[in-house]
């Protein structure tokens, strides 16, 4: 790939830098501290094409590469964490689910709406009893003529008190495991829907609307399933590529605005007759923070890439979304450091950054889990490449 951005793609990453500094920055501690989201920013998310991302304009969409989606998510990430993980949820997990999945008919009903921030979208996967466990899940699906009769319980819904749309997983038969799992899209206002704010206050994504939602013989027409019977652990599976590099490009963002936060205040910050950015310990913080920072945003761009070539790229997906939020965390945890008892409250955003980042090291797949997936990923592809030298003739060496 060509690690120079294109015109289009550095006229995007200006437009969403400006739209963070100037529209989110201002918020995002007010909105942490009392745990709202600014759902008045939205019309205009819309309006710069932000919720579109990679949608095709005949679906309301601008048909953004995903490199300068990335940067999209990275630059917000940057001002406030919870409006990163809004609009990865709206446009990652839910629209782009839908245009991988969906019918001529299920895209043209919902993709316009909600590229257009007229409906909100939502994935509800999570259960209480089935998060990384995905096939284990609990919530039941039961086929009735036309309609699907869905009863079960998920949390930890982002968007989920204000959705209008929501993806729902849950299972014809729990003996069939992933095999049994089944995806719809599902209107909030079905009757036997229910959903409340989740209890208690998270460790970081304060401003986020997290959501328990409830469904009891709540009916679901065919026509809303998504893919096949069947099909939802591989519809789950695929969104999840989309959200796990939402947040590989938030946690860059998260990691840089450390950089940003830490070089301002070593400038500023005087001890011992001298500002503290001419001490050496505290320039080896920066210059990880900053080679770090840059590492994990050009594994980014090599997924993001990938993605616009048409190449699978779970693997490489994993790799981004581990390495970038393993990184952002340790750069948050030095950032507070080098604040000192400033960074200990918020009078600084870094301690905002340090709470935000553990939830990146656990949506979409814990790292636990992406460390899985990149050691059997890097485990076929060597038994691959053995059977393939293997299978070669000695005589045509």
């Amino acid at each position: 790939m060509d690690f120079q951005l294109t015109e289009e793609q550095l006229r995007v990453q200006a437009l969403a830098r400006k739209f963070a500094q100037e529209k989110i920055a201002p918020v995002a501690a007010d909105a942490d501290e009392k745990r709202y989201f600014p759902w008045d920013l939205i019309p205009e998310m819309a309006e710069l094409g932000f919720l579109a991302g990679a949608i095709p304009p005949k679906y309301g969409g601008n048909g953004l590469d995903y490199i300068s989606v990335a940067n999209v998510y990275e630059e917000i990430s940057r001002a406030c964490s919870s409006v990163r993980g809004f609009l990865a949820v709206h446009l990652g997990l839910c629209s782009m689910c839908i245009y991988d999945w969906g019918t001529e008919e299920q895209k043209m009903e919902f993709l316009p709406k909600l590229a257009r921030g007229e409906n909100i979208g939502c994935y509800a996967l999570t259960e209480p009893n089935a998060g990384t466990d995905v096939a284990n899940m609990e919530t039941t699906v039961t086929r009735d003529g036309d309609y699907y009769v869905i009863d079960g319980t998920k949390q930890w819904i982002t968007n989920g008190n204000r959705a209008d749309v929501a993806l729902v997983f849950g299972t014809l038969d729990r003996s069939l495991k992933h095999k049994g799992i089944c995806a719809f899209i599902v209107k909030t206002d079905t009757p036997g829907f229910t959903r409340k704010r989740m209890e208690g206050m998270e460790l970081g994504h304060r401003a986020s609307d997290h959501a328990k939602m409830g469904f009891e013989n709540m009916r679901v027409h065919k026509r809303y399933l998504l893919g096949r019977e069947g099909d939802g652990f591989k519809v789950a599976m695929g969104a999840l590529d989309h959200g796990r590099l939402g947040v590989a490009a938030g946690a860059v963002g998260v990691a840089q605005a450390c950089v940003d936060a830490c070089v301002d205040f070593a400038r500023k910050r005087v001890q011992f007759s001298q500002r503290i950015g001419e001490f050496q310990l505290v320039q080896e913080m920066i210059a990880d923070m900053v080679a770090e920072t840059d590492a994990a945003r050009l594994l980014v761009w090599r997924a993001a890439d990938q993605k616009i070539r048409g190449i699978k790229n779970t693997k490489e997906t994993s790799i981004a979304k581990y390495f970038a939020t393993e990184a952002a965390a340790r750069a948050a945890n030095n950032a507070v450091m080098l604040h000192g008892s400033y960074g200990y409250n918020n009078k600084y955003p870094v301690e905002r950054y340090l709470r935000d980042i553990k939830g990146y090291q656990i949506y979409e797949g814990t790292n636990m889990i992406q460390r899985i997936i990149i050691a059997r990923a890097a485990l076929k592809e060597a038994d691959a490449a053995e059977v393939s030298r293997l299978c070669v003739d000695p005589t045509s060496i």
